[in-house]
Parts: C-alpha cells; structure tokens; sequence
C-alpha cells in the first residue's frame, strides 16, 4: 500500500517476517526499492505517516500491512495476495500461568538455550527420538542477550504432563543452559 505509483516506490517498510513471506513479489515488482525492516506493521504505518508529513516527501515509500492499517492511515492498496506462498499462517498464543488440562492431540513449545557449539541442537533433538515424540516445528532465535548467541523454539506432539514428554524434557533440561517451557495446547489439525 501507498499513495503513489508502483514505478515511484524507492522504500518498502515492514516486518522482517512479512518481508521474507513476499520476497518472491518484491524481486519481480519492486527489484529497486529498498526493503526496510520494522519491529511491526503499525510502525511501518507510523513511518510512512511521518515521512508523507516532512520534507522528505520525495522519498516515495509503501508498506506491507493488512487492510485495515491502509484504512487507518489513508493509505492505497496497490496490490493484495502478495505472499509467496499463500498457505502460510501466522499463529498468536494466548499465554496463561497455568498449563491447560490435557486433551487427545496436544502439542507443546519449548524454549531451549544452549551454547554455541557443534552439536548442541542434536543433542537436544535425541531425547525426543528416544521417547518417540515427534516435532513438528525447530527454529533458531538470536537470543538478544548476546551477538552470535542462539536459542531453540520447538513444538511437538504431547502435553507437557504425559509421562514421555516428562522424561525427554527432563533429559533436554540437562543439555540446555537454559529451558523455558512455553507450554501445552490442543493442535489444531
């Protein structure tokens, strides 16, 4: 979205996430402009307000952001659907202090810190070969504390009370410098 042509647009802003989700698009509609990263969808918004309403009104930008963000600030939609892949979701969590009571299919989120060192994540993926859980989603995070230091977010199947989850996390917990346990909640397949 914007309130210029496509050939105008020198600056595209928007979450890393968004960015890399249209990358395809982007390199074949946009091969000049520069893709800016920002912290979220409404800060793109805010940017492209301030920039529209100062001198540097030159500098032709848009934004990637849902509908009701270009409705909020006055903006354009130049194009929709612009993901690369169009079976992608974004999943949000509802956080409690308390685990929820477990169900049939249930899965669980992990945080795992560990030190930079070669074969640290198979160390901690071993233990769920050996207690036959299967995980179903591993990403390394940079851990913010620390430049080159990474953590591991995993989901797997299983609740955090099933006595196989149990030992595997135990045995996981003992590999780790550190293990956040997110928590348990049904799978929605």
């Amino acid at each position: 979205m914007a309130n210029c042509a496509k050939e105008e647009i020198k600056k595209v802003y928007s979450k890393l996430q968004i960015l890399s989700q249209c990358r395809n698009w982007l390199a074949s509609n946009l091969p000049h402009a520069e893709l800016i990263e920002v912290s979220s969808s409404a800060e793109a918004a805010r940017i492209f307000e301030k920039t529209v309403n100062s001198e540097k009104k030159g500098e032709y930008c848009a934004i990637i952001a849902n509908a009701e963000i270009a409705q909020e600030y006055g903006l354009n939609i130049l194009f929709r659907n612009i993901e690369d892949n169009p079976n992608n979701v974004t999943r949000f969590f509802v956080l409690s202090k308390e685990y929820g009571a477990p169900g049939e299919k249930d899965r669980t989120a992990v945080m795992c810190y560990t030190k930079n060192r070669p074969g640290a994540l198979l160390e901690i993926l071993e233990p769920f070969r050996t207690y036959n859980i299967n995980l179903t989603n591993i990403e390394s995070l940079p851990t913010r504390k620390k430049a080159w230091e990474y953590c591991f977010y995993l989901d797997f199947d299983g609740h955090v009370v099933n006595e196989s989850v149990q030992k595997a996390l135990e045995e996981v917990f003992k590999k780790c410098s550190d293990m956040k346990i997110l928590g348990s909640f049904p799978r929605c397949d």
